[in-house]
């Protein structure tokens, strides 16, 4: 009963940080961007299961404005991918009891009714006597040396109770990073909706101005089915943009662990670009310290150590002292026994040594893929850290072209007003306008991806 409490103390799980407090506001002012922190500091406590036939309670997430800490902590405690993680640790964590449960007495209880028939002589009229019998027999077993093969066998269990628990870990993680991404994705729905608004709107109003230049005769035909076009091209724009954001939002939510239909709200943080300071050299070292996948596969080779050794250990003989006492109701007579066993499977068709050698060939491969996870993680690390740079290099270049391109749509809407200008020049410098606050969107959602990505590598949260 200790163990079990135990391993219920030890599934745990907290939500991550609290969550901040709504803004009353119309227009919410922009929280900071979110600061890499060590996954010491923000990985919380584990958290129980449900217990089986329940389900996690949906947090009320209606008529609150949802940070970016917000939506995590929503997601480590619904989601059910964790849940099903956590379920697995808890399992491998009763195996470990299983795997002692030999050294510990073993008790057994069991009844014997018989019933004979006794015929004396062979006549049909031969007398006929039944006898009934009952046994009553209760033994206990213990093992008293075994050459350390259970204790051997708890280890394994006890490492491959680690990696499962490192398995949650990863799931957080990979759920953490999900949340994000779907995050600043419906932040860049949310900017290409107001985009592609404004530019309706100044397609609306270019079309009206080619009307009116039409109508007294200062521009063709020619610019009001141009402008035409435009209005068109925009409008196909928003509803794409409408779209893109509708699924943003069922992205969030799915990752939330929440019904994809519940309305949100999110603090909009898209616009904060803040320096991010990187110590290049120091990352593949935090994240080999830090990232659970590591952490697994050497659990995994230790597990494959134990296994080796405790195939060797099973080579050897068994020592258990055995009693039992009982009794027969039919003379009332007592029967007790105590007794020491040597139990030693000599040859088993070459079975063990067969166990042996899988075991050792395991190890081998345990360790190889620690090396391919040492790869794989200074893989992703530069990966990550390369595209932060280009991210916060395109944000640069991408404000700097909508800086021009406003300025030229400016000059070409003087133009077309004063009669100088064709629509052509319009509808070229509102488009190219359109595009570069576009980029200019994309760009900060990719960087903020970018960060998430990156602190994934390295195993923060």
């Amino acid at each position: 009963m200790t163990r079990i409490a135990g391993v219920l103390v030890g599934l745990l799980l907290a939500a991550g940080s609290p969550p901040a407090a709504a803004q009353n506001s119309d227009q919410p002012a922009p929280a900071p961007a979110p600061k890499p922190t060590p996954k010491s500091a923000a990985r919380p406590a584990e958290k129980a299961p449900l217990t089986s036939g329940t389900q996690a309670a949906f947090p009320d997430v209606l008529g609150r404005l949802l940070t970016l800490s917000d939506v995590i902590e929503i997601a480590l405690v619904t989601q059910p991918q964790i849940q099903s993680r956590l379920y697995d640790y808890a399992a491998a964590r009763f195996r470990v009891d299983e795997a002692i449960a030999p050294l510990l007495p073993q008790l057994s209880a069991t009844w014997t009714a018989t019933r004979d028939r006794l015929i004396f002589g062979v006549s049909p009229t031969a007398p006929t006597i039944f006898v009934t019998q009952n046994a009553v027999r209760l033994a206990l077993s213990q093992v008293l040396f075994d050459f350390g093969k259970n204790f051997a066998a708890t280890d394994v269990a006890k490492r491959l109770a680690d990696v499962a628990k490192e398995d949650v870990e990863v799931q957080r993680d990979l759920i953490v990073l999900a949340v994000k991404q779907a995050y600043f994705n419906l932040l860049f729905g949310q900017r290409l909706i107001v985009v592609n608004e404004a530019a309706l709107k100044r397609a609306d109003l270019n079309l009206r101005s080619a009307r009116g230049f039409y109508e007294v005769g200062t521009q063709p035909k020619l610019a009001v089915s141009r402008a035409e076009v435009d209005v068109a091209n925009a409008k196909v724009a928003l509803i794409q943009a409408r779209n893109a954001e509708q699924l943003a939002r069922v992205a969030l939510n799915t990752g939330m662990g929440i019904p994809v239909t519940t309305p949100i709200q999110i603090v909009d943080i898209l616009s904060e670009h803040p320096p991010y300071q990187i110590d290049h050299p120091r990352l593949l070292g935090e994240a080999l310290r830090s990232r659970p996948e590591y952490k697994q596969a050497k659990l995994r080779v230790d597990a494959a150590e134990a296994t080796v050794k405790l195939q060797v250990r099973n080579f050897y003989p068994d020592i258990t002292g055995n009693a039992y006492v009982g009794r027969q109701t039919t003379d009332f007579r007592e029967i007790w026994e105590l007794g020491v066993a040597l139990n030693w499977n000599i040859f088993d068709g070459g079975n063990k040594i067969a166990r042996y050698r899988e075991a050792q060939a395991s190890l081998q491969s345990a360790q190889a893929q620690m090396r391919s996870e040492e790869l794989t993680i200074a893989q992703d690390v530069e990966q990550a850290y390369l595209n932060v740079g280009a991210a916060d290099e395109q944000i640069q270049a991408a404000r700097a072209a909508v800086g021009a391109a406003d300025e030229s749509f400016r000059l070409a809407q003087g133009r077309f007003d004063a009669g100088v200008g064709t629509i052509l020049e319009l509808t070229d410098a509102q488009l190219a306008l359109t595009q570069a606050q576009s980029t200019e969107a994309q760009a900060l959602a990719n960087f903020h991806i970018a960060i998430a990505t990156l602190e994934r590598a390295l195993g923060r949260r």
